[in-house]
């Protein structure tokens, strides 16, 4: 393609467009507007797989995007997006990324429970973590083990556990592009402070003490945990293998799905927050509490893999609307 000929053919196209985008239109440009609207995304997908000008597509890619939003129109957001969000949307991103969070949950539950079993079988490990006046300070009946959920009143301390969870989720999400190097970092920690538990409450003998501490809001609470690093690890194998679309579609794409994820578990952290903060340290029974925890899990997993299940089968994916996505241009075979 010789690049000069071709923007003298149909500069006077995109100047036309230009002018449109800009004014409101009468009947006659308005059908003038999506016939140059639809020329013009030809012309861009021409010049990125024969020509490709970073300054002609730059300025090509601003203008389409202009003109598809003209031709579209703009649309504000609402309660009843939000509904469906939360109805279908993201129940069917969590079942579509099942394959993902559910292999994490069981490897990261085994590798908590391997940790803990090697510092309960290993004094020497043990005596690495802490004087032995400090760990029985930690384990004793009513040490910092338990005292740790009554410290704060409920609706603080439930506030700073959800903002918490809430950075550790966000960057399993945000930095999953890195590979998914961060994604395994943040989760690593996250099992290191629950296998030092479980071993430590364990050589104290009362690691059922422990798990009928943990288990009320641990198990929402991890839950969302690893469908965060599944989707970040997912968006990390994205940059090695976009599959049959351009690594920028493709990252956009997984990028948006994040996105959505991020909301949806901020909702699912909020929940586990207030049961932190109001249940376990609560006066319940153990068997109360932990009936408690379960049935959050449940419902949880019901919401996966019934809502989800049932609104991934008729076609939604979690993503935004069609209408409001970019336009994704041809990528030369």
């Amino acid at each position: 393609m010789d690049l000069d000929v071709f923007v003298s053919a149909h500069r006077a196209e995109w100047d036309r467009l230009d002018v449109l985008v800009r004014r409101r239109l009468s009947g006659a440009e308005a059908d003038e507007l999506v016939a140059l609207y639809q020329r013009a995304s030809t012309h861009l997908s021409q010049i990125q797989s024969s020509a490709p000008d970073p300054v002609l597509t730059g300025r090509l890619t601003t203008l389409v995007a202009r003109a598809r939003s003209a031709v579209t129109g703009a649309r504000r957001a609402s309660w009843r997006d939000a509904a469906h969000f939360f109805a279908a949307g993201f129940p069917a991103a969590l079942y579509r990324t099942r394959h993902w969070w559910v292999p994490t949950a069981l490897l990261s539950t085994l590798t908590a429970a391997l940790i803990g079993w090697w510092i309960g079988t290993h004094p020497e490990v043990r005596a690495s973590i802490a004087a032995p006046d400090q760990l029985r300070e930690m384990t004793r009946p009513g040490g910092d083990y338990e005292a740790y959920y009554s410290s704060h009143p409920a609706a603080s301390f439930a506030a700073q556990v959800w903002t918490n969870n809430a950075q550790a989720v966000a960057v399993c999400l945000v930095l999953g592009v890195f590979l998914g190097i961060p994604v395994l970092w943040v989760l690593f920690q996250n099992l290191l402070n629950i296998g030092i538990g479980i071993g430590l409450m364990h050589e104290a003998g009362r690691l059922d003490t422990f798990l009928g501490l943990i288990l009320p809001h641990g198990l929402l609470e991890l839950t969302a945990v690893f469908v965060a690093a599944g989707t970040g690890l997912r968006l990390g194998w994205t940059v090695v293998d976009p599959g049959p679309r351009s690594r920028r579609t493709a990252l956009a794409t997984e990028g948006r799905a994040a996105l959505g994820m991020a909301v949806g578990l901020a909702a699912v952290l909020f929940v586990s927050g207030a049961i932190e903060g109001f249940v376990t340290p609560s006066g319940l029974p153990t068997w109360g509490r932990v009936t408690i925890g379960v049935a959050a899990e449940l419902a949880f997993l019901a919401y996966v893999y019934v809502v989800g299940r049932r609104a991934a089968h008729v076609g939604e994916t979690g993503d935004i609307d069609a209408s409001d996505r970019p336009a994704e241009v041809p990528t030369a075979a």
